[in-house]
Protein backbone atom coordinates (compact mmCIF):
# COMPACT_ATOMS: atom_id res chain seq x y z
CA UNK A 1 0.00 0.00 0.00
CA UNK A 2 1.27 3.47 -0.87
CA UNK A 3 2.30 5.43 2.21
CA UNK A 4 0.88 8.97 2.26
CA UNK A 5 2.50 11.50 4.57
CA UNK A 6 0.55 14.70 4.13
CA UNK A 7 1.26 16.02 0.63
CA UNK A 8 3.89 13.34 -0.06
CA UNK A 9 3.51 9.71 -1.21
CA UNK A 10 5.96 6.80 -1.09
CA UNK A 11 5.99 3.33 -2.62
CA UNK A 12 5.17 0.43 -0.34
CA UNK A 13 8.79 -0.78 -0.32
CA UNK A 14 10.37 2.60 0.51
CA UNK A 15 12.34 2.98 3.73
CA UNK A 16 12.51 6.50 5.09
CA UNK A 17 14.92 8.43 7.29
CA UNK A 18 13.28 10.79 9.80
CA UNK A 19 15.92 13.19 11.11
CA UNK A 20 15.47 14.63 14.59
CA UNK A 21 15.48 18.44 14.91
CA UNK A 22 15.05 19.65 18.49
CA UNK A 23 13.80 23.19 19.13
CA UNK A 24 14.62 22.76 22.80
CA UNK A 25 17.44 24.01 25.05
CA UNK A 26 17.71 20.75 26.99
CA UNK A 27 17.39 17.73 24.69
CA UNK A 28 19.08 14.59 26.03
CA UNK A 29 21.32 14.03 23.01
CA UNK A 30 22.39 17.36 21.55
CA UNK A 31 22.01 19.40 24.76
CA UNK A 32 20.40 22.35 23.01
CA UNK A 33 22.67 22.48 19.95
CA UNK A 34 19.66 23.33 17.74
CA UNK A 35 17.76 25.47 20.24
CA UNK A 36 18.50 28.66 18.29
CA UNK A 37 16.28 28.89 15.21
CA UNK A 38 19.15 29.41 12.77
CA UNK A 39 20.99 26.43 14.24
CA UNK A 40 17.87 24.31 13.86
CA UNK A 41 17.50 25.48 10.27
CA UNK A 42 21.13 24.59 9.57
CA UNK A 43 20.40 21.13 10.97
CA UNK A 44 17.45 20.79 8.59
CA UNK A 45 19.62 21.84 5.66
CA UNK A 46 22.28 19.30 6.63
CA UNK A 47 19.98 16.30 7.05
CA UNK A 48 18.10 17.09 3.83
CA UNK A 49 21.44 17.19 1.99
CA UNK A 50 22.23 13.80 3.59
CA UNK A 51 19.08 12.31 2.14
CA UNK A 52 16.56 12.47 4.98
CA UNK A 53 13.06 12.28 3.57
CA UNK A 54 11.47 13.50 6.81
CA UNK A 55 12.44 16.05 9.47
CA UNK A 56 10.86 15.62 12.89
CA UNK A 57 10.64 18.93 14.73
CA UNK A 58 10.04 18.90 18.47
CA UNK A 59 9.48 21.73 20.93
CA UNK A 60 9.58 19.81 24.23
CA UNK A 61 12.05 17.21 25.41
CA UNK A 62 10.51 13.88 26.33
CA UNK A 63 12.16 13.61 29.75
CA UNK A 64 10.83 15.34 32.88
CA UNK A 65 11.78 18.99 33.18
CA UNK A 66 10.45 22.53 33.26
CA UNK A 67 6.77 22.69 32.34
CA UNK A 68 6.22 23.98 28.82
CA UNK A 69 2.78 25.42 28.08
CA UNK A 70 1.01 24.82 24.80
CA UNK A 71 1.55 28.49 23.93
CA UNK A 72 5.30 28.18 24.52
CA UNK A 73 5.44 24.96 22.50
CA UNK A 74 3.67 26.66 19.60
CA UNK A 75 6.11 29.58 19.75
CA UNK A 76 8.99 27.13 19.36
CA UNK A 77 7.68 25.18 16.38
CA UNK A 78 4.93 26.88 14.36
CA UNK A 79 6.89 29.66 12.64
CA UNK A 80 9.83 27.31 12.24
CA UNK A 81 7.65 24.78 10.44
CA UNK A 82 6.49 27.54 8.08
CA UNK A 83 10.12 28.52 7.39
CA UNK A 84 11.12 24.93 6.65
CA UNK A 85 8.04 24.39 4.47
CA UNK A 86 8.94 27.39 2.31
CA UNK A 87 12.61 26.47 2.00
CA UNK A 88 12.19 22.72 1.47
CA UNK A 89 8.91 22.01 -0.35
CA UNK A 90 9.88 18.40 -1.07
CA UNK A 91 10.72 17.34 2.48
CA UNK A 92 8.16 15.74 4.76
CA UNK A 93 7.70 17.83 7.90
CA UNK A 94 6.76 15.96 11.05
CA UNK A 95 6.08 17.60 14.41
CA UNK A 96 6.59 15.73 17.66
CA UNK A 97 3.68 16.78 19.88
CA UNK A 98 0.91 15.20 21.90
CA UNK A 99 -1.23 18.37 22.07
CA UNK A 100 -4.15 18.89 19.69
CA UNK A 101 -3.83 22.68 19.79
CA UNK A 102 -0.20 22.48 18.70
CA UNK A 103 -1.05 19.92 16.01
CA UNK A 104 -3.74 22.20 14.59
CA UNK A 105 -1.33 25.14 14.42
CA UNK A 106 1.55 23.26 12.80
CA UNK A 107 -0.72 21.67 10.21
CA UNK A 108 -1.85 25.16 9.21
CA UNK A 109 1.84 26.13 8.92
CA UNK A 110 2.64 23.23 6.59
CA UNK A 111 3.31 20.11 8.68
CA UNK A 112 2.64 16.74 7.01
CA UNK A 113 2.84 14.40 10.00
CA UNK A 114 1.87 14.54 13.66
CA UNK A 115 4.23 12.34 15.65
CA UNK A 116 2.42 11.63 18.91
CA UNK A 117 5.09 10.15 21.15
CA UNK A 118 2.68 9.78 24.08
CA UNK A 119 0.11 7.33 22.82
CA UNK A 120 -2.98 9.49 22.46
CA UNK A 121 -2.77 11.33 25.78
CA UNK A 122 -4.84 14.10 24.17
CA UNK A 123 -7.88 12.36 22.64
CA UNK A 124 -8.52 15.30 20.30
CA UNK A 125 -5.17 14.92 18.56
CA UNK A 126 -6.59 12.54 15.94
CA UNK A 127 -9.23 15.12 15.05
CA UNK A 128 -6.58 17.82 14.61
CA UNK A 129 -4.52 15.57 12.34
CA UNK A 130 -7.55 14.62 10.26
CA UNK A 131 -8.70 18.23 9.90
CA UNK A 132 -5.19 19.32 8.94
CA UNK A 133 -4.72 16.62 6.32
CA UNK A 134 -1.78 15.16 8.22
CA UNK A 135 -0.56 11.63 8.74
CA UNK A 136 -0.31 10.43 12.32
CA UNK A 137 2.14 8.21 14.19
CA UNK A 138 0.45 6.08 16.84
CA UNK A 139 2.76 5.04 19.65
CA UNK A 140 2.59 2.62 22.55
CA UNK A 141 3.46 4.05 25.96
CA UNK A 142 1.56 1.80 28.34
CA UNK A 143 -0.64 4.72 29.34
CA UNK A 144 2.07 6.69 31.14
CA UNK A 145 1.68 10.44 31.62
CA UNK A 146 3.63 12.56 29.10
CA UNK A 147 7.13 13.50 30.19
CA UNK A 148 7.35 10.91 32.96
CA UNK A 149 9.75 8.01 33.28
CA UNK A 150 8.46 4.46 33.70
CA UNK A 151 8.70 2.98 37.18
CA UNK A 152 8.50 -0.78 37.63
CA UNK A 153 6.04 -1.05 34.76
CA UNK A 154 4.99 -4.59 33.90
CA UNK A 155 3.35 -6.30 30.92
CA UNK A 156 2.16 -9.87 30.52
CA UNK A 157 3.44 -9.56 26.94
CA UNK A 158 4.88 -6.19 25.93
CA UNK A 159 4.65 -6.94 22.19
CA UNK A 160 0.99 -7.97 22.43
CA UNK A 161 0.30 -4.79 24.43
CA UNK A 162 2.09 -2.64 21.86
CA UNK A 163 0.15 -4.21 19.00
CA UNK A 164 -3.20 -3.92 20.77
CA UNK A 165 -2.70 -0.29 21.79
CA UNK A 166 -1.21 1.02 18.54
CA UNK A 167 -3.77 -0.68 16.32
CA UNK A 168 -6.59 0.58 18.53
CA UNK A 169 -5.13 4.08 18.30
CA UNK A 170 -4.81 3.64 14.52
CA UNK A 171 -8.48 2.65 14.30
CA UNK A 172 -9.46 5.79 16.23
CA UNK A 173 -7.41 7.90 13.83
CA UNK A 174 -9.07 6.34 10.80
CA UNK A 175 -12.50 6.80 12.38
CA UNK A 176 -11.65 10.48 12.92
CA UNK A 177 -10.86 10.87 9.21
CA UNK A 178 -7.14 10.18 8.85
CA UNK A 179 -6.71 8.02 5.71
CA UNK A 180 -5.66 4.44 6.43
CA UNK A 181 -2.58 4.91 4.25
CA UNK A 182 -1.54 7.86 6.44
CA UNK A 183 -1.40 5.94 9.72
CA UNK A 184 1.90 4.65 11.11
CA UNK A 185 2.48 2.65 14.30
CA UNK A 186 5.49 2.85 16.63
CA UNK A 187 6.37 0.53 19.54
CA UNK A 188 8.06 3.55 21.18
CA UNK A 189 11.20 2.02 22.59
CA UNK A 190 11.89 3.18 26.19
CA UNK A 191 8.56 5.03 26.51
CA UNK A 192 6.67 3.28 29.29
CA UNK A 193 9.19 0.45 29.12
CA UNK A 194 12.34 -0.85 30.73
CA UNK A 195 15.36 -2.11 28.80
CA UNK A 196 14.11 -5.72 28.73
CA UNK A 197 10.83 -4.55 27.16
CA UNK A 198 12.64 -2.55 24.48
CA UNK A 199 14.92 -5.46 23.65
CA UNK A 200 11.94 -7.79 23.29
CA UNK A 201 10.13 -5.32 21.04
CA UNK A 202 13.23 -5.15 18.86
CA UNK A 203 13.55 -8.94 18.72
CA UNK A 204 9.87 -9.41 17.85
CA UNK A 205 9.30 -6.33 15.71
CA UNK A 206 8.13 -8.51 12.85
CA UNK A 207 4.91 -9.12 14.76
CA UNK A 208 4.12 -5.41 14.57
CA UNK A 209 5.02 -5.34 10.88
CA UNK A 210 2.59 -8.23 10.36
CA UNK A 211 -0.31 -5.95 11.40
CA UNK A 212 -0.08 -4.37 7.93
CA UNK A 213 0.55 -0.88 9.28
CA UNK A 214 3.90 0.73 8.40
CA UNK A 215 6.13 0.65 11.47
CA UNK A 216 8.36 3.48 12.69
CA UNK A 217 11.21 2.83 15.11
CA UNK A 218 12.93 5.45 17.22
CA UNK A 219 16.10 3.77 18.46
CA UNK A 220 18.71 6.46 18.17
CA UNK A 221 20.95 6.66 21.26
CA UNK A 222 18.12 5.44 23.49
CA UNK A 223 18.65 4.34 27.09
CA UNK A 224 17.95 0.68 26.28
CA UNK A 225 21.02 0.77 24.04
CA UNK A 226 23.06 2.52 26.70
CA UNK A 227 22.00 0.15 29.46
CA UNK A 228 22.54 -2.95 27.33
CA UNK A 229 26.13 -1.92 26.55
CA UNK A 230 26.74 0.25 29.66
CA UNK A 231 27.56 3.27 27.54
CA UNK A 232 26.79 6.99 27.88
CA UNK A 233 24.71 8.91 25.36
CA UNK A 234 27.61 9.97 23.16
CA UNK A 235 28.88 6.40 22.69
CA UNK A 236 25.77 4.55 21.54
CA UNK A 237 25.99 4.77 17.74
CA UNK A 238 27.21 1.21 17.12
CA UNK A 239 24.58 -0.26 19.44
CA UNK A 240 21.92 1.87 17.79
CA UNK A 241 22.92 0.63 14.36
CA UNK A 242 22.87 -2.99 15.53
CA UNK A 243 19.29 -2.54 16.76
CA UNK A 244 18.49 -0.75 13.52
CA UNK A 245 19.71 -3.72 11.47
CA UNK A 246 17.42 -6.08 13.39
CA UNK A 247 14.42 -3.79 12.85
CA UNK A 248 15.29 -3.36 9.18
CA UNK A 249 15.38 -7.12 8.66
CA UNK A 250 11.95 -7.33 10.31
CA UNK A 251 10.58 -4.76 7.86
CA UNK A 252 10.40 -1.42 9.70
CA UNK A 253 9.63 1.41 7.26
CA UNK A 254 10.61 4.66 9.03
CA UNK A 255 13.69 5.31 11.20
CA UNK A 256 13.76 8.30 13.52
CA UNK A 257 17.46 9.13 13.81
CA UNK A 258 20.20 11.51 14.81
CA UNK A 259 22.72 10.04 12.31
CA UNK A 260 21.17 9.95 8.84
CA UNK A 261 24.05 8.70 6.66
CA UNK A 262 25.07 5.79 8.89
CA UNK A 263 21.48 4.64 9.40
CA UNK A 264 20.69 4.81 5.70
CA UNK A 265 23.68 2.64 4.87
CA UNK A 266 22.67 0.02 7.44
CA UNK A 267 19.04 -0.04 6.31
CA UNK A 268 19.97 -0.25 2.63
CA UNK A 269 22.47 -3.05 3.25
CA UNK A 270 19.97 -5.07 5.26
CA UNK A 271 17.26 -4.45 2.66
CA UNK A 272 19.56 -5.81 -0.03
CA UNK A 273 20.47 -8.86 2.06
CA UNK A 274 16.75 -9.47 2.57
CA UNK A 275 16.17 -9.30 -1.18
CA UNK A 276 14.00 -6.19 -1.02
CA UNK A 277 16.51 -3.84 -2.69
CA UNK A 278 18.97 -4.48 -5.55
CA UNK A 279 22.62 -3.48 -5.07
CA UNK A 280 23.26 0.01 -6.36
CA UNK A 281 26.29 -1.15 -8.37
CA UNK A 282 27.05 -4.82 -8.97
CA UNK A 283 29.85 -5.61 -11.44
CA UNK A 284 32.02 -8.06 -9.50
CA UNK A 285 32.40 -11.25 -11.55
CA UNK A 286 30.08 -9.89 -14.22
CA UNK A 287 32.59 -8.15 -16.47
Amino acid sequence: MTLRLGRHSFDDDATLMMAIVNRTPDSFYDQGATWAEDSAFDRVSLVVSQGAEIVDIGGIKAAPGVEITAAEERSRVVEFVARVREAFPDVVISVDTWRASVAEAVCAAGADVINDAWGGADPELVDAAAAGGAAIICTHTGGVTPRTRPYRIEYDDVVAAAIADTTAYAARAVAAGVPRESVVIDPAHDFGKNTFHSLELTRRLGEMVDTGYPVLVSLSNKDFVGETLDLPVGSRLVGTLAATAVCALAGARIYRVHEVVETRQVVDMVSSIAGRRPPRRAIRGLQ
